[in-house]
């Protein structure tokens, strides 16, 4: 059986080193650096040959760089003859580009589903992709995972007054997504809902 072997991207290494401490594991080696020509080099720094690799990287920040550079370490990891590469992206680039709005419009969630799976990812864990469709738009095992139960819990523990509060989505989408069940609705059955409407 291979062993799990989770590498940081450069995204999100504080995250990578809570994951890490709390399943008990090293992260491994990976040097990051940019050239001159702001090109991103990546290098493993130690064997993956037959192992299973966890790769966190998130899609926030510098997205384009941090896109670019998960994209190199899949790549780097999968022909260095790891067994398996699971890329995880919390914040998952372009999710919110998932469908043609216009008549010339890109789907850009889409060519990010197609770039991963053509870098050599086996697997895709996200949370909370802006639309469920996404998933659909890869040929490899995609779990998307939810934040709302952790962040329920969060408010009930930690905010006295939560049955008091004002709960706020820039769009009715969001709105939906974020108190769409039966369970989180009667919870916040006296809460009052705002939605924006960003343009």
């Amino acid at each position: 059986m291979p062993n799990i072997v989770l590498f940081s991207g450069s995204s999100h290494q504080d995250l990578s080193q809570r994951v890490a401490d709390r399943l008990g594991l090293e992260l491994g080696k990976v040097i990051t650096k940019k050239f001159s020509n702001q090109e991103t080099s990546v290098e493993i720094g130690e064997s993956v040959r037959g192992e299973d690799v966890y790769i966190i990287q998130s899609g926030c920040g510098e997205i384009n760089d941090n896109l670019m550079e998960l994209l190199i370490m899949i790549n780097a990891c999968k022909i260095a003859s790891s067994s398996r590469v699971t890329a995880v992206i919390p914040c998952f680039p372009y999710a919110r580009q998932d469908k043609k709005d216009k008549s010339r419009a890109p789907i850009s969630a889409k060519l990010v589903a197609n770039m991963l799976s053509v870098a050599g990812a086996d697997h895709i864990i996200t949370m909370d992709l802006h639309a469920s469709q996404i998933q659909g738009f890869f040929d490899i095992p995609v779990d998307n995972l939810y934040a709302e139960p952790a962040v329920l819990q969060w408010i009930r523990e930690n905010i006295p007054e939560w049955r008091n509060c004002i709960i706020v989505s820039p769009d009715a989408g969001g709105a939906k997504r974020g108190l769409g069940h039966p369970r989180q609705i009667s919870a916040f059955a006296d809460c009052f809902f705002l939605f924006l409407s960003i343009q």
